[in-house]
């Protein structure tokens, strides 16, 4: 039986058999979500597991290069692990036994007057809407936010499903902290010493005909997730360098929590350094006016200073995601997953763009051979 041109383009027996394989996984989903109680331990296991994991891949991209570097000097590669990681872990003690006293003070007294400076700035606004245009619709406003939120304790309670539940959700979380902290080095120290033969014992698993394309994907793959961690986390090192300095310039209370809750969220692109800005306004919106506008030229020139220095020699143009693609991205992922869907959305944005790029180029070498002889050949881009 002769088989049609187009068969043969989309897949010919394949399709049937790619066919066949889908319904299946669809069974499996569907007797998956009807008996899903049994796989709890899996999904426990997997929830533990996972966290140290993630951190020890983000570290493994900031620090394989160095360890290449070393073993570029001649340094053998398990004696350069070790000398990092020694070295790295005594300079964060150093720099949190210093530090820690002027950050524990700070933190503790922001979070004692930080309820004051939301009050008082609470005044100043109904202060100025009462004498505004808005002042018709501040007591609806009130009214509502009165009726609305006088039980919100009780409900965050009954969410929660009671004191001794919300205790014990407590309990697990501190423990996945404390077995995450404990396992990701000797996770990191694997990594870094055995990445690239993980890498090929992967790679043999697959069929020979396989191998090329997935080398390549991973390779891709392996650039745009390290371009980007490496990337991010210098900026935000940076942005939190910077914010310190300014506000120290300025006298602007509490500058090295807020210069580290700075850092912390401009890991997270674009929505981050609103977020990190926010508390800084308040701070220095109660101090005075002048002082929230030596605050905006601080940020106006760390801002400039990133967007036109840090950013572009750190980042470069690996990534290829437009800004708008970018806060779509964050808006969705945080929306599914929370708080490591906003973490992690860019670098997953970039492992499917690089499949579908590599989805695509191997569409238009099938074109080619399939209909480039009729019509023009799909161009190489």
């Amino acid at each position: 039986m002769k088989t049609s041109r187009f068969m043969k383009f989309i897949g010919g027996r394949d399709l049937f058999y790619g066919l066949i394989l889908l319904i299946l996984i669809g069974i499996a989903i569907f007797i998956y979500s009807n008996v899903s109680f049994i796989f709890d331990p899996i999904i426990t296991i997997f929830s533990t597991v996972i966290p140290p994991v993630i951190i020890a891949f983000i570290a493994y991209y900031l620090l394989n290069p160095i360890v290449n570097l070393l073993e570029q000097l001649h340094i053998h590669r398990i004696w350069g692990i070790i000398i990092l990681i020694l070295g790295i872990s005594g300079l964060l003690t150093g720099i949190i036994l210093l530090t820690a006293p002027a950050i524990e003070s700070q933190v503790k007294d922001l979070a004692a007057n930080f309820p004051t400076y939301i009050s008082q700035m609470g005044a100043g606004i109904e202060g100025w809407i009462q004498h505004s245009f808005l002042a018709p619709y501040y007591e609806q406003g009130y009214e509502w936010v009165t009726s609305n939120l006088s039980n919100l304790t009780s409900r965050v309670m009954e969410s929660l499903g009671g004191a001794v539940e919300g205790v014990q959700n407590i309990a697990n979380v501190i423990t996945r902290v404390v077995v995450a902290i404990v396992t990701f080095p000797f996770i990191l120290f694997f990594l870094l010493k055995d990445g690239e033969q993980f890498k090929a014992f992967c790679l043999k698993l697959l069929p020979p005909r396989y191998r090329d394309d997935a080398d390549e994907l991973l390779y891709n793959m392996d650039v745009q997730v390290g371009s980007y961690i490496q990337g991010q986390i210098i900026v935000a090192s940076c942005i939190g360098l910077l914010l310190y300095i300014g506000y120290l310039i300025i006298g602007l209370n509490y500058a090295i929590t807020l210069a580290i809750i700075a850092a912390i969220t401009s890991v997270v692109p674009y929505l981050g350094p609103i977020i990190a800005i926010s508390p800084a306004i308040i701070i220095a919106l109660v101090d005075s006016p002048i002082m929230l506008l030596k605050l905006g030229i601080v940020w106006a020139a760390v801002q400039f200073l990133e967007g036109n220095f840090v950013s572009p020699n750190v980042m470069g143009k690996t990534m290829h995601i437009h800004p708008l693609t970018i806060i779509i991205v964050l808006l969705v992922a945080g929306n599914l997953f929370g708080i490591i869907g906003v973490i992690l959305g860019i670098p997953g944005f970039a492992i499917i763009k690089v499949l579908t790029v590599h989805l695509f180029k191997r569409f238009k070498l099938r074109y080619n051979r399939y209909y480039g002889d009729e019509y023009e050949p799909y161009e190489e881009t």
